[in-house]
């Protein structure tokens, strides 16, 4: 049996996750966008911190990827006044950089990132970091309190 017509017909990965994509980068946003959507997941896209902290409380994404290198808010301030929010402290936050010193991934782990990808990614990589959250973040409760979305 031909393994491309199999592979077609097999059910899509992430089936409407809610994924937000923060990176000044267009060629990032557009690449990462393409293939998650591909992968069923539902994508929001964010050019900066402030972009992200005004979407993510409409958006109530499971999983949020951002940029460290950002122009106004980096992704390290950004990721740290997500996670001091109580609606959004258990959603996972996905590090991309194209540092990968140690003392980057250990700045990450300290503002609450749950995963740190470096620059250039590969396709794997990336369905690997959103695979290991992916069924944590399904299972997120939905939030009714919208006073509880105020991050800035």
């Amino acid at each position: 049996m031909d393994n491309s017509i199999e592979r077609s017909a097999e059910p899509l990965a992430f089936p409407g996750l809610k994924v937000l994509i923060v990176d000044d980068s267009k060629t990032i946003r557009r690449t990462a966008d393409s293939l998650l959507s591909k992968a069923g997941c539902v994508i929001e896209s964010a050019v900066d911190g402030f972009d992200a902290l005004a979407k993510i409380g409409d958006f109530s994404p499971d999983i949020v990827i951002i940029d460290i290198l950002m122009p106004r808010l980096d992704g390290y301030q950004t990721t740290a006044i997500i996670k001091h929010n109580a609606r959004f402290a258990a959603t996972p936050v996905i590090l991309l950089s194209s540092k990968d010193s140690i003392f980057d991934k250990a700045r990450g782990n300290i503002v609450g990132a749950s995963d740190y990808l470096t620059k250039p990614f590969t396709s794997e990589e990336l369905f690997g970091a959103i695979g290991r959250f992916a069924a944590a973040g399904a299972q997120k409760a939905p939030q009714t309190n919208p006073e509880s979305s105020d991050l800035a």
